[in-house]
Formats: structure tokens, C-alpha cells, sequence
């Protein structure tokens, strides 16, 4: 738009310009001013041409550009009126200048045009300086119409203008367009802080043009409906995410309870939905700014490991926690422990029958020893509902949840092919400095 402004702009300028450069030009040239005007290159070659003799005597010498003059235009003529008040003249001058001759000294200058053909009473009267130095001078040489004399002063005027016009215009122009635009720069810049992690917030209306501003406002409606249907979503999926809790607690108790293998067998599955009802939940205290604690992960892991380790043992998997680095993060402890017991539980289910947890420094790593996951899924699984295995068990929100709760941490997941070929799940945080 700027540039489309600016263009515009500077070509309307340079036709406003040739239109009243040729009208100019077409004026003059059609008006009343006629006939035959003097061109100027004959003050200067008389001037050069008038020298001292043997006995001091100021004469005319015929220098080439005075003969080359002269075959150029037969009836030349000129006299000078010399510092000394002595006068000199060269062909024949006109009666009615005559006594011009005399009187030099006390004019400035005149331009005079005869009417008739061969145009002999056109003269113009000019200060030179030549070898016997300043004087004035009357002359006749060559006669050129008068239209083209303004049609060079024309051009002359008319390319001035257009430089002037061309330099102002690329300097003056993008900054008259980019002041004019500044609103709608300052507006843009607002649009581009807007995501889904900043509701809220709405376009300055105070500082874009008139006619920009019914786009304006209709985007901040439009941003305010948005608002208002994330706002209830949300809530709906806190909501049942906190109703969920008590039928699945009670659920469990009674498979805990079960004396049927059968039964019991399914308390992997209503493990994983527990944690799929507080990860939600937990999404929803962060969003609505839940503090942050410092947590040392060496103790998390452990304990996430033997809450997990009953579960595992009955599967036949074995779990397994590596201290390389201890580490200590800011965060919300329910919801790291929540990350990496769904990270154990995508291991187990998908992986082999022994898992790692590794501590390294704010690194944790869920390492298994199963199939692995091809390295053109390692974006995809983070994606929602995206299974490797389409029959698999899992609703496909696991790892989506698990990379929600590191962006809110601020830290990155990523996944790595371990050295027997299973996988790495890793999750980085900030460091924390003591």
C-alpha cells in the first residue's frame, strides 16, 4: 500500500508538471512575441577580436571565430565603447543606432527585435570584457526566431523542475506517505503480538485513518467473539476434566480392590485417564497463572517412579532412575509429574519392557528399549490425536498435553533414537541458577 501510495504520489506530480511545462512551451509559442532575436555568442567573439595596432590604436582583427562569424551571417555588424571612451566599430552599423554608439557606456543592457526581414535592426547590447578589457558593446550576427528562444527557456525551466521535483519527491514523499501511514504500521505491529497465549488483547483504534477504522473495529469484535468461545471451551474442558475425577478415583479403588486378574488388568487404563483429567486440569491453572515452585527433579523422578513401579512390575516392565546431572527447575511440581508419568506410560505402552529415567542437570530423558519411533513422526506424534498405530490403545492427547505443558514452562520435548533403538523422550527446561 505504501509503495502503491508513494508511486502514485510521484507520477501524478511529474504529469502535474509536463502538463505545465507544454502548456507553457505552447503559450509562448503561439502568442504575439515574434521576430528575430541576437544570439549572444557575438558579444564575446567581438570582444576578442578588438586589439591594439603598432601605434596603439584600438582596431578589429579578424580572428576565425569572427570570419567563421561572418560567412555564417554576411550582415554582421557591432561597436564597442571602450574603458577609455574611445569606440571601434566592425561592418556597418544601422543609422538608427548610430547614436547608440556614443551613449554606450550609461545602458546595462537591451535586447532589441526587428520586425522586417533581413532583421539587420536586431542588436543586443551587452558588458564584455575582451584584450583591451571591459567594455560595451551593440552587435548584430546570427538571428534565431524568438519561440526558439522560449522553447529552450522552456526546456531549461522545465527539466529544473523536474529534478527538483525528482529529488524532493523521493526524499519528502516516502516520509509524508510513512507519517500518514504510522497508525496503520503501530496497528500492524498490535496484530503480530496477538496468539493464543495473549487473549485479550485488542487494536489501537485512535490512530488509524478514518477509513481504516470500520476494519479496525470489526477485527477487535471478531477478536472479542474469539475470546468469549476459547473462554467457554475452556472452562467446559476444566469442568468435566474436574467431574471425571471422582468417578475415576472410585474406579480405581474398586479395581484395586478386585480380586479378578481380569479386572485388574485394567488399572493401566484408568491410570492413564487420571492423568489425562489432571493434565487438563492442570493446562487450565496454568493458563489462569498458577505459581511457580522450585523443584528438584531427582526427588520428582523418584517419586513419580515408585508410584509407577507397582503398575510396571504386575506388566512385567522394570523402570529404572539415572542420576548424571542433579537438576532444579521453576515450575508447577503437579504438572512435571504428570509430563513424566505420561511420558513413562507412552513408554511402556509403546516401547519395550524396560524404561530409563535420566536426570541430567534441568534435562529429564524417559529412555525404552522398544521399536522406536520413525524419524518422520518425531513432529507428528506431538500432534492431537495422531497415533503411530492406528488400532493402538490411547486417545492420541498424551504427547499433544505433554508439549502444551513445556511451552508453558517455557522448555522444549524432543525426541532422540536411543543406542538399542528405542526411544528418547527429552524434556528440557531453563536452567535455575543457585
Amino acid at each position: 500500500m505504501k509503495a502503491r501510495l508513494v508511486t502514485g504520489y510521484v507520477v501524478l506530480q511529474f504529469l502535474a508538471i509536463a502538463a505545465a511545462a507544454v502548456g507553457f512551451i505552447v503559450f509562448f509559442v503561439n502568442s504575439s512575441l515574434d521576430g528575430m532575436y541576437v544570439e549572444e555568442v557575438i558579444v564575446k567573439v567581438a570582444a576578442d577580436s578588438i586589439v591594439r595596432d603598432a601605434t596603439g590604436t584600438a582596431v578589429v582583427e579578424v580572428t576565425p571565430e569572427l570570419a567563421k562569424l561572418r560567412n555564417e551571417a554576411p550582415d554582421i555588424w557591432f561597436a564597442a565603447r571602450l574603458g577609455d571612451g574611445n569606440t571601434v566599430t566592425f561592418g556597418r552599423v544601422p543609422a538608427a543606432f548610430a547614436p547608440l554608439v556614443d551613449h554606450l557606456d550609461k545602458l546595462a543592457s537591451a535586447d532589441m527585435r526587428g520586425q522586417f526581414a533581413p532583421f539587420t535592426l536586431s542588436a543586443i547590447v551587452r558588458q564584455a570584457s575582451g584584450p583591451l578589457g571591459d567594455m560595451k558593446i551593440i552587435a548584430h550576427g546570427r538571428v534565431k526566431p524568438f519561440t526558439a528562444l522560449i522553447t529552450l527557456a522552456s526546456n531549461i525551466v522545465a527539466i529544473t523542475i523536474f529534478l527538483t521535483l525528482a529529488l524532493v519527491s523521493i526524499v519528502a514523499t516516502p516520509m509524508i506517505v510513512e507519517r500518514a501511514l504510522a497508525g496503520v504500521i503501530k496497528t500492524a505491529e498490535e496484530a503480530q503480538g496477538i496468539d493464543a497465549e495473549r487473549r485479550g488483547l485488542r487494536l489501537s483504534e485512535d490512530k488509524v485513518p478514518r477509513e481504516v477504522g470500520p476494519l479496525v473495529s470489526a477485527f477487535n469484535e471478531a477478536l472479542g467473539r474469539l475470546d468469549e468461545g476459547y473462554d467457554r471451551q475452556h472452562r467446559f474442558i476444566a469442568s468435566a476434566a474436574h467431574e471425571l475425577r471422582t468417578p475415576i478415583a472410585i474406579l480405581r479403588m474398586k479395581i484395586d480392590t478386585a480380586k479378578d486378574k481380569g479386572i485388574r488388568s485394567l488399572l493401566p487404563d484408568v491410570s492413564r485417564l487420571a492423568n489425562l483429567s489432571e493434565q487438563l486440569l492442570d493446562l487450565h491453572r496454568l493458563d489462569n497463572g498458577t505459581p511457580s515452585d522450585r523443584i528438584d527433579l531427582v526427588v520428582l523422578a523418584r517419586s513419580v517412579a515408585a508410584d509407577l513401579a507397582p503398575m510396571l512390575i504386575a506388566s512385567g516392565k522394570t523402570i529404572e532412575v539415572v542420576v548424571v546431572q542433579p537438576g532444579s527447575i521453576m515450575g508447577n511440581a503437579g504438572s512435571i509429574e504428570r509430563v513424566l508419568t505420561n511420558l513413562i506410560q507412552n513408554a511402556v505402552e509403546h516401547g519395550g519392557d524396560k524404561v530409563i529415567v535420566r536426570i541430567g542437570g534441568p534435562v529429564l530423558e524417559v529412555e525404552d528399549n522398544g521399536p522406536g519411533i520413525p524419524g518422520e513422526e518425531h513432529e507428528r506424534v506431538f500432534e492431537p490425536f495422531h497415533r503411530l498405530r492406528p488400532r493402538s490403545s490411547g486417545t492420541g492427547l498424551g504427547l499433544d498435553l505433554v508439549k502444551q505443558v513445556m511451552d508453558h514452562h517455557c522448555g522444549r520435548v524432543t525426541i532422540a533414537t536411543a543406542s538399542s533403538g528405542g526411544t528418547i523422550m527429552r524434556v528440557k527446561f531453563p536452567a535455575v541458577r543457585d
